[in-house]
């Protein structure tokens, strides 16, 4: 890594007990010692969902769950993958020919879409074999970005095993696109927004844009020179609230259903009938204004400062569920439940459509807030209970990505 990233720190941020039961399964499968670890952690999004894509900031915050990787650099050209976790199976590659299976996501090809990535960064012909164990707090499929981060600490990995350096900036773009190796379009996008997201046209042709060129909601405001909140008031002026068929578009942009289809639509897609646009637009354009706001009262701090954050969450989550829809029953009854028992403000994370929960808990009412949340949602369902141990958290703003020894 460069100097703005750490290559050593204390071993103090990994728990020492949990740093030598991994050491010590190192030995016990390779025969030998790890030379360093690698960390990546998972991420909660505070606020603003489904808008990064459009061109907007979000406010993501490192978690304390990670995954941890014991290395070791080795001379034959093998990378060979464990896990501490039995249900997850051992695999072993040729570092010289990696094959990434997008029909099946299983967790050791995140790694190779991190390994893959570097490689070809660098166009590393004679890339060195590797011995890893992996280990990781992140509760899988809950939006906290488990497989992101599997593909930064591979991507670390990679680097320090290769003697190679990067930025963290130029680190985290590779990984970001390494990632669609496995064929994960970064943000995980309704298949509804998909088309206004990645063209934004309608709202282009009715104010005279060169609309073609419009890739993201971001774009439209930009050209325009107006706020968000007038960017709301055009979404109301020119998108009506029923859905479009793909007839109306054709008729709006002047364009064959071919031309659509081809230029336009992208491949998962190509079946859709109806696109609500008005829906999809005033929730990217409202959220982008609650970022910023959220930002603005974090800055200020005013007296009443966790109040509005709160609230500013629940009009999330708010969102997400009616313009958005990508919220669901279960999610919507959590978020209930948190805010019942004393969370100031909670809202679903992660993409949605199933995931999790946010809540912003006072430190004085944490452990009571836990033990009413876990009976009212988790007790009474048995299948909520098996994964309630791994699914249920607090968490503190946690350190990025980084590569350490043990001092």
């Amino acid at each position: 890594m460069a100097g703005d990233s750490p290559s050593a720190l204390p071993v103090q941020l990994v728990e020492q007990p949990r740093l030598q039961k991994l050491k010590e399964m190192f030995i016990s499968k390779f025969g030998s010692a790890p030379k360093f670890y690698a960390r990546a952690p998972g991420r909660v999004n505070l606020i603003g969902e489904h808008i990064d894509y459009c061109g907007y900031a979000v406010l993501p915050m490192a978690i304390e769950q990670d995954i941890l990787i014991a290395v070791e650099p080795v001379q034959t050209q093998v990378v060979q993958l464990a896990n501490t976790n039995s249900s997850y199976l051992d695999f072993t590659t040729s570092v010289n020919n990696v094959q990434i299976n997008k029909t099946k996501p299983q967790w050791h090809n995140y790694f190779l879409c991190g390994l893959k990535g570097i490689q070809e960064h660098f166009g590393l012909n004679n890339p060195t074999g590797i011995n890893c164990l992996l280990d990781g707090t992140i509760p899988p499929s809950s939006g906290l970005s488990s497989s992101s981060a599997l593909v930064c600490c591979a991507g670390l990995v990679t680097l320090r095993a290769n003697g190679k350096t990067l930025s963290k900036v130029e680190l985290a773009e590779i990984c970001t696109k390494s990632e669609r190796y496995i064929g994960t379009e970064g943000g995980g996008m309704d298949q509804s927004i998909s088309f206004l997201a990645e063209e934004g046209t309608l709202l282009s042709k009715s104010k005279g844009l060169e609309w073609k060129n419009m890739l993201r909601l971001h774009d439209v405001q930009t050209k325009l020179g107006v706020s968000l909140e007038e960017m709301l008031t055009i979404v109301e002026e020119v998108l009506h609230p029923e859905p479009y068929s793909a007839e109306e578009i054709c008729k709006c942009l002047g364009i064959t259903l071919e031309e659509l289809r081809s230029q336009i639509l992208s491949q998962n897609m190509q079946d859709v009938s109806t696109f609500k646009l008005h829906q999809r637009a005033k929730h990217v354009y409202s959220e982008a204004a609650r970022v910023l706001e959220f930002k603005k009262i974090c800055s200020e701090a005013p007296a009443n400062a966790l109040q509005l954050l709160g609230e500013l969450m629940k009009q999330s989550h708010i969102s997400c569920r009616e313009m958005y829809e990508c919220s669901c029953p279960e999610l919507d009854r959590l978020v209930d439940i948190c805010l019942q028992f004393g969370a100031i403000g909670s809202r679903l994370t992660g993409a949605g459509w199933g995931g999790c929960t946010v809540s912003m808990v006072p430190t004085d009412k944490l452990n009571t807030f836990l033990k009413n949340v876990k009976k009212a949602y988790y007790q009474t369902d048995g299948q909520r209970l098996a994964v309630e141990n791994n699914s249920l958290f607090a968490t503190k703003p946690g350190r990025g990505a980084l590569v350490f020894v043990e001092a």
